[in-house]
């Protein structure tokens, strides 16, 4: 398997080499060269797969030739094996064909796990086997960071840092990040939002002499290894509820087009999925696009959401990419003028081309809270705002009451009490037992300007530099 960068400009890479690039060197995001697609009898044979072994199946042709094939299995069955809930991502049914598939049973309560956990043992693998040491450098809203140190935390060969908005995450968020006290381990809170801590990640990558040598690894979902883990569990719903012989729609709580774009490859590689909403807050640019071909800059506003607290996508990028024949020219030409005005739309026919399949609906934090307490006076469950938001757009977005419709469940509620509570529909949830104790763990995290140079700085005093194993 080789990839290619979205502004077509980067040379190709295998996966190994993918997985340590995040980043392209022209600046784009790599992608698969060819997408595998799976016939409607090798899904049909999935039915009934433990999650590890469907994962091995799903993930295998993006890995061929990188990772042998023991050694992969090995490596995703300690993964997901480490999950609370042996089902590893369960369906709960909220109504009739409505369904939320719970992603928050991973070691920080969030569907990041999924990927992070892996990418953090994949790291290892190619890193010991390489004989390299690297430099993460990650950029959260909320959850990203608490996965990717969790995931990482044990790997001899990385030294990692991620920044965060200072003051605009959840305590519950921010303390899973900073009472882990890995000498290998630095959390930065920026003083800005999270754009500006995605920009300064963006802009190390681009010019990495502040290492003095020492290569940078991305833990966000610019790197590859992320969207490819994402892929699986929307095969493992789906065939729950019938597939491949049975369409299903999946409504995506999303601010980074990340998770989404996840399902949007899971079609094109041969599931059914009839629907894909993208469900996001008051800070709305995807929705402005779905719903009116513009993708424009705005001001971002803090709410009860923080993961989906972003003004610009990563990922639309890659969607971007197809939705231009895969011409990489034409995607750079876009970007650089979003990047001068602020703005950007496509021609109607690509538009219309992906309102095919996705549409989409904003909800405000008063609407978060009303489905809260709705969904828990129907059914007794009680869903993170995220998830929240998620079941208002599937439904009323939803195009069919025939299909069965799958909210992803992103977070567990206990990580979002503010919004539990606004809510008023019942005392927020007790942490569990691995995480009893959080509000009395030591806490270490290091306050910066929002200054790149003050950033990179620090990142290059503290990180390993490349020493040798």
């Amino acid at each position: 398997m080789r990839y290619i960068s979205t502004r077509g400009q980067a040379p190709a890479l295998n996966f190994e080499d993918v997985l340590l690039a995040g980043l392209a060197s022209d600046g784009g995001l790599y992608v698969p060269e060819n997408l595998p697609r799976f016939t409607v009898e090798e899904i049909a044979s999935w039915a009934g797969l433990p999650y590890h072994e469907l994962a091995f199946r799903v993930m295998r042709p993006f890995v061929a030739g990188s990772i042998a094939d023991a050694d992969f299995k090995a490596i995703l069955e300690d993964t997901y094996g480490a999950f609370a809930h042996g089902a590893v991502a369960p369906l709960r049914q909220l109504d009739g064909n409505e369904w939320v598939l719970e992603l928050f049973h991973g070691p920080t309560l969030a569907f990041k796990d999924f990927a992070l956990q892996l990418l953090g043992r994949l790291l290892d693998h190619v890193l010991t086997k390489r004989g390299e040491r690297v430099v993460i450098m990650g950029a959260t809203s909320g959850d990203t960071g608490s996965a990717a140190i969790e995931g990482c935390r044990r790997c001899e060969n990385v030294d990692i840092f991620i920044l965060h908005p200072h003051q605009r995450v959840s305590e519950v968020q921010r303390r899973q990040m900073t009472t882990i006290l890995g000498e290998n381990i630095h959390n930065i809170a920026i003083e800005g939002n999270f754009d500006d801590c995605q920009e300064m990640v963006k802009a190390s990558f681009a010019d990495q002499g502040f290492l003095k040598g020492t290569r940078l690894v991305a833990v966000n979902s610019i790197n590859w290894a992320r969207i490819m883990a994402q892929i699986v569990y929307y095969f493992h719903a789906a065939i729950q509820l019938g597939a491949p012989h049975r369409s299903v729609a999946f409504s995506v709580p999303t601010g980074n087009f990340g998770d989404i774009f996840a399902g949007y490859l899971a079609r094109n590689m041969g599931l059914p999925v009839n629907q894909l909403i993208v469900a996001t807050n008051r800070n709305d640019i995807l929705h402005r696009f779905m719903s009116g071909n513009r993708y424009d800059k705005d001001t971002l506003h803090p709410t009860l959401s923080p993961s989906m607290d972003i003004m610009v996508s990563s990922n639309f990028e890659r969607l971007l990419f197809d939705l231009h024949g895969r011409n990489g020219a034409a995607v750079a030409a876009l970007l650089d003028t979003f990047k001068t005005t602020g703005k950007l739309a496509v021609e109607d026919d690509r538009w219309t081309e992906a309102r095919r399949l996705f549409d989409s609906l904003a909800v405000d934090d008063e609407a978060t809270c009303r489905t809260i307490a709705e969904v828990y006076g129907q059914c007794g469950e009680l869903l993170d705002p995220h998830t929240a938001i998620g079941v208002r757009a599937a439904r009323e977005c939803r195009r069919s009451l025939a299909i069965p419709m799958v909210i992803l469940g992103t977070a567990h509620p206990v990580k979002f009490p503010e919004a539990v509570e606004k809510a008023g529909v019942a005392q927020a949830p007790a942490l569990p037992a691995h995480l009893a104790d959080l509000f009395q763990r030591p806490e270490r995290c290091t306050v910066l300007a929002n200054d790149l140079k003050a950033v990179q700085g620090f990142v290059g005093q503290h990180g390993n530099r490349g020493k040798p194993l």
